[in-house]
C-alpha cells in the first residue's frame, strides 16, 4: 500500500485552528461568568459539595466559637494602668499633665463587688497609685481607683479591690484537666496601649518552670507548674486571662520566653485556691513565712565544693521565724520537714504546703557539721 504524505503546512494549519478555537470558548466563559458575577446572579466563590463544604463550615464554627469567647470574657476584663505619671524632657523638667495614665498590665474582675486577680508584678510598688479600666462591648469604658493591693507571696498573684458592684466576674475553670493541642485564647492590655487585645493558639506544654526577670524590681522569681501556650502574650498581657474554647479562664499570662511564640501562664486551680483562702480569711491572704533569702546548691555544685545540697542562706529577716530559730547567714538547709532539699524537692515548694504557726524540723550545715534547729512559721508579710 502506498503511503500518503500530507504536507505538514496542513496539519499545522489544522492545529492552530483547534488552538483558536479553544482560546476562544475559554474566553467566552470567563466573560460569561464574569458578567454573571458582576450582575449577582453566581456567588463570589463556588462551594464543591463534600468535604471542601464540611471544611469550611468547619472553619466559620470555630471562628463563630472565638468571637463569642471573646464578648463573653471581655467585659470582665480589665486594664491596670499607673496614676500621677508625668514625663520628663530631656532637661528633667515636667512635660504633660501630672495624672495622665501609663497602662502597665491586665487583669480580670473574679466578683461582682470589685475582686480582679492580676499578676504580682503589675501591682509590686508600694504607695503607687494603680487604676482599673473596664472597657464594654459597646466601646465605652469606666475608671476605678484601686484601692486595696493584696500579693501572693509564693506566686506571681495579687488580688486588689476596686470600689464597685454589679461587675461580670469571669467563669474560672478547671486547670486540671488541660489537654496539650487544646485551644486557647489569651485577652489583654497588649503592650500597655492596646486595651483588650485578643490573640489564640494551644497548648504547648504543661508543668514548665521559668524564671522570669521583673525589670521594675530587678528579682528573678521561680516560677513552676506553668501553662505554656504559643499564643502571643506581651508585656501588657501580663495578669490577663487564658481562655478555652467554652469561655472559662483556664491560666493567667504572666511570662515571655526570648524565643518567639512562647509564653507561659500560671494554672487558675492556684488563683481559685488563693481566692477561697482569701475570702475565708476576710479579705487578706495568709502565707507561712521562714524569713531568709537563699540560693539553692545544686548537686554537682555540692560535689565540687565538698558541701551538702541544698539552700545557702544569703539573709535572714530580722524577727522572723528563722531568725528566732537561730539560723545564721551562710548556713546550708538540707533537710526541711524532715525531707531532703534537692532541685527537685524545692524549699519553696514544702513551706507551701504549711500552714503559719505550723512546727518543723530542719536540719542546717555549718562549720563542717550539721545541727538540727526547731522552727514555728510565721505569717508571711504583704509583699
Amino acid at each position: 500500500m502506498k503511503n500518503i504524505n500530507l504536507p505538514k503546512t496542513s496539519i499545522n494549519s489544522r492545529s492552530t485552528k483547534v488552538t483558536l478555537l479553544l482560546v476562544g470558548i475559554a474566553v467566552w466563559v470567563v466573560s460569561v461568568i464574569a458578567v454573571a458575577r458582576y450582575l449577582g446572579k453566581l456567588p463570589s466563590a463556588i462551594t464543591i459539595p463534600g468535604q471542601s463544604e464540611k471544611q469550611t463550615t468547619k472553619i466559620v464554627s470555630e471562628e463563630s466559637d472565638i468571637i463569642s469567647v471573646v464578648k463573653k470574657v471581655s467585659p470582665s476584663v480589665v486594664s491596670i494602668a499607673v496614676g500621677n505619671q508625668q514625663t520628663l524632657n530631656f532637661f528633667g523638667m515636667p512635660i504633660g499633665s501630672p495624672d495622665q495614665e501609663s497602662g502597665i498590665g491586665t487583669g480580670f474582675v473574679v466578683s461582682a463587688d470589685g475582686l480582679i486577680i492580676t499578676n504580682k508584678h503589675v501591682v509590686s510598688r508600694d504607695n503607687q497609685k494603680y487604676i482599673a479600666i473596664i472597657k464594654a462591648n459597646d466601646g465605652s469604658e469606666k475608671k476605678y481607683d484601686i484601692t486595696q493591693v493584696n500579693r501572693d507571696p509564693f506566686n506571681d498573684l495579687a488580688i486588689v479591690k476596686i470600689d464597685a458592684t454589679g461587675l461580670t466576674p469571669v467563669e474560672l475553670g478547671d486547670s486540671g484537666n488541660l489537654q496539650v493541642g487544646q485551644t486557647v485564647i489569651a485577652i489583654g492590655n497588649a503592650l500597655g496601649q492596646f486595651e483588650n487585645t485578643v490573640t489564640t493558639g494551644v497548648v504547648s506544654g504543661l508543668g514548665r518552670g521559668v524564671s522570669p526577670f521583673d525589670p521594675s524590681t530587678g528579682i528573678s522569681e521561680k516560677l513552676d507548674d506553668l501553662i505554656q501556650t504559643d499564643a502571643a502574650i506581651n508585656p501588657g498581657n501580663s495578669g490577663g486571662p487564658l481562655v478555652n474554647s467554652a469561655g472559662q479562664v483556664i491560666g493567667i499570662n504572666t511570662a515571655v520566653a526570648s524565643a518567639q511564640n512562647i509564653g507561659f501562664a500560671l494554672k487558675v486551680n492556684t488563683a481559685k485556691q488563693l481566692l477561697a483562702d482569701f475570702q475565708s480569711s476576710g479579705g487578706k491572704i495568709s502565707r507561712p513565712f521562714l524569713g531568709i533569702q537563699y540560693t539553692h546548691i545544686q548537686k554537682d555544685v555540692a560535689l565540687l565544693n565538698g558541701v551538702p545540697q541544698g539552700e545557702l542562706v544569703r539573709q535572714v529577716v530580722t524577727g522572723s521565724a528563722a531568725g528566732k530559730a537561730g539560723i545564721e547567714v551562710g548556713d546550708i538547709i538540707t533537710d526541711f520537714d524532715g525531707q531532703k532539699l534537692t532541685d527537685e524537692n524545692t524549699l519553696t515548694g514544702i513551706i507551701r504546703s504549711k500552714k503559719v504557726g505550723d512546727s518543723v524540723k530542719v536540719k542546717v550545715y555549718r562549720d563542717n557539721k550539721s545541727m538540727d534547729l526547731d522552727i514555728t512559721l510565721g505569717e508571711a508579710p504583704n509583699q
